[in-house]
């Protein structure tokens, strides 16, 4: 079946308070979704997000975001009261973390507050239910944050105190199910449209997480529990001396005499939450480039074989089918395709690496499709389209840039439209337009520029944005190219 869908965080959501959340601006951009005849949601990774706000350095592979919570809908349930929600003054179009991190954190844990102080509250059974079906991941997860927090939110392996209060474990816990309540309506309401929910899960986890903080011999590190070695990549087109993550690397043979447990566990609850699953960085499950801890380029590392085979059949008899799609971006072997192709999964192709490189082998010019892979403008990780269009500094990505509207038999006046065009008509099962190609926007509604920090993840949406014009515009060529939901 064609299929089409949006890439949009739910962070970059319009709303009041200072980023998106799970509240009625969500519900109105499912309905745009529906309206404009899309089949597929897909967001970045919904955990609580750590350094450099990243959702790909968070503290928790299986928590949510306690930012996406909707204030309104603690209003609502009686937790915390209209004059609560009175702020500081937050920018519409980016997220100040700053000022929302700060503000939002306070309120949550009033909202806890009210929560526990109410014996009779309805959802008190919920509660209890969600803790015990949670407990693989929630209790680790609440006593880490409950520890952060008394240790002036300083990394694990310099913890002075080791005992955390109760209630400040429970505050944590009562954060995580309001959470995974609002999310789990959203995704009802998405569902109940023909509308299904990618999401993505990012081959490696923080160092300063609970994951490895309760599974420290999952991961390599020394007697003092800092990292040993370190997950990145090596030169490539974003970075000339690589991108240095910092991430702590697997032990894989104790994942594998542990039965895969961590990851099986790490999977089941992402399916609780989506339908579809992008597996990020995935060559790293064929050969991963590890650095030696503390390298300030990713320059000095070396390939060492990951668990191919052996992973996936696990996961494959665990999970009886693998709704997965293989980001295959970067320096990619044959190795790797052959790993993907093995487990029939898709891979990606990204419109802004079709024209750059001319040879005629680039799978990502649109002659090259399957039908089996999934096609994008761009990803986060990329300019937005008008961005890229617009750089033509230097006379290299002018001919490249002159080449893609060329090829698209397009004008100068309109590139971003041919390009999605381009993916719509194109052969690949799916489409995925980032919503801000959808707007037209320029390189300041980026969302991510890998290898920097600082100014990354913060677009925000504006409320107008959205309107019929553009929905029938994106529904028309819907029907155009096969990709409506056939009733």
């Amino acid at each position: 079946m064609r299929k089409s869908g949006i890439l949009l965080h739910p962070t970059s959501l319009p709303g009041e308070w200072g980023i998106g959340d799970l509240g009625r601006h969500a519900y109105h951009f499912v309905d745009f979704l529906a309206e404009s005849g899309q089949q597929l949601w897909q967001v970045l990774p919904l955990s609580p997000p750590g350094v450099g706000y990243s959702p790909y350095q968070a503290y928790s592979s299986m928590a949510g975001n306690p930012l996406l919570i909707s204030l309104q809908t603690l209003v609502d349930q009686g937790w915390l009261s209209a004059e609560d929600l009175k702020g500081p003054e937050f920018p519409d179009s980016t997220v100040d973390f700053e000022k929302v991190i700060p503000f939002k954190t306070k309120l949550v844990k009033k909202a806890a507050a009210a929560f526990f102080k109410k014996d009779s509250d309805p959802l008190r059974n919920d509660f209890f239910e969600f803790c015990q079906q949670s407990k693989y991941w929630l209790d680790s997860y609440a006593e880490f944050m409950a520890l952060r927090e008394l240790n002036n939110d300083s990394a694990w392996p310099f913890w002075k105190q080791k005992t955390a209060r109760a209630q400040d474990i429970l505050d944590a816990q009562f954060i995580q199910f309001e959470f995974f309540r609002e999310w789990a309506r959203l995704k009802r309401y998405c569902n109940d449209r023909g509308i299904e929910i990618i999401g993505d899960i990012p081959i490696f986890v923080a160092h300063d997480s609970s994951d490895v903080w309760a599974n420290p011999e999952l991961f390599d590190l020394d007697e003092k529990g800092n990292p040993k070695t370190a997950a990145g990549v090596p030169p490539d087109y974003f970075s000339k001396t690589g991108q240095c993550w910092g991430n702590p690397l697997y032990r894989w043979d104790a994942m594998e005499q542990s039965g895969y447990r961590w990851w099986i566990d790490r999977i089941r609850s992402m399916l609780n939450m989506v339908d579809i699953i992008r597996l990020d960085h995935f060559r790293g499950f064929e050969k991963y480039w590890e650095i030696p801890a503390g390298s300030e380029t990713a320059v000095n590392g070396k390939w060492v074989k990951g668990p191919g085979d052996r992973f996936f059949a696990v996961l494959l008899e665990t999970f009886g089918k693998l709704p997965f799609i293989a980001e295959d971006l970067g320096y990619i072997t044959e190795e790797v395709h052959e790993l993907r192709d093995r487990w029939e999964l898709p891979g990606m192709r990204v419109l802004q690496f079709a024209f750059g490189d001319q040879s005629l082998e680039n799978p990502h010019k649109p002659f090259n499709f399957i039908k089996n892979c999934i096609v994008y403008t761009g990803t986060h990780d990329n300019d937005t389209s008008a961005g890229w269009f617009s750089d033509v500094h230097s006379p290299e990505t002018r001919e490249e840039k002159e080449f893609a509207i060329r090829y698209m038999g397009g004008n100068h006046e309109k590139p971003v439209w041919d390009f999605i065009r381009l993916a719509l008509s194109s052969v690949a099962d799916t489409a995925i337009i980032p919503m801000q190609d959808v707007l037209e926007l320029d390189s300041e509604a980026r969302m991510n520029l890998p290898a920097t920090m600082g100014n990354n993840w913060r677009w925000r949406m504006k409320e107008n944005q959205l309107n019929p014009e553009l929905s029938s515009r994106l529904r028309q060529m819907n029907s155009d190219y096969g990709r409506l939901l056939q009733k």
